[in-house]
């Protein structure tokens, strides 16, 4: 008769650390939040590229919509309660610093929420912050897409009673007119830091 034998001690340790070394990387993440950084696009030098995303109106929009322009971009959701706010308050400061020059680029803000997020709310939302911003989102295949060549780090967090937050990238993504990635701002950086980084942009 064939017997089973029992798990060493050894492997009861080894099993027992993987798992806090598991549980400590998703409370790490969960920590992290919104200050998450920008993740390595492994498939190219840098973040950015052609994207295919759905605009306010409901319609298709891809980088021939910037116009031309060279352009920030900033990923997070309508309902984020500090940082996305915080972040284009700040953006639109600092286009009011700029004067002329702040006309020459263009901002988009993606909604990494498709599940509340719809065109008609994003459109609202930009409105509020008192400078042109353009307001996207997708379907899940189109985000998944944009944040991979954007190295966009999102995850959604389980909340009580069934709803869910966000953790996701924090940082503003400075492109060029053909979708190359030129700079980032980060969510702690000074005004001005970031200021000298959008007049090299348009510059």
């Amino acid at each position: 008769m064939t017997t089973t034998k029992p798990p060493s001690r050894g492997a009861f340790i080894w099993g027992g650390l993987l798992l806090a070394a598991l549980a400590f990387g998703l409370g790490l993440a969960a920590y992290l939040g919104s200050e998450v950084k920008p993740q390595a696009n492994a498939q190219s030098d840098g973040p950015g590229g052609p994207f295919t995303l759905v605009a306010s109106d409901g319609k298709p929009f891809t980088l021939a919509n910037v116009g031309g322009k060279p352009y920030a971009i900033y990923f997070g959701f309508t309902r984020c309660p500090d940082v996305c706010p915080t972040s284009l308050a700040k953006m639109a400061r600092l286009r009011a610093r700029m004067g002329k020059d702040g006309e020459k680029f263009a901002m988009l803000f993606v909604s990494v929420d498709p599940g509340h997020d719809k065109p008609k709310d994003i459109g609202q939302y930009v409105t509020l912050f008192g400078t042109p911003i353009i307001g996207l989102t997708g379907s899940e295949a189109q985000l998944a897409a944009i944040e991979k060549s954007y190295g966009v780090y999102v995850a959604k967090v389980p909340q009580p009673g069934g709803d869910y937050t966000i953790d996701h990238t924090a940082a503003i993504y400075l492109m060029d007119a053909r979708g190359g990635f030129q700079n980032m701002i980060g969510h702690d950086e000074s005004d001005d830091a970031a200021l000298a980084k959008l007049k090299q942009l348009v510059g």
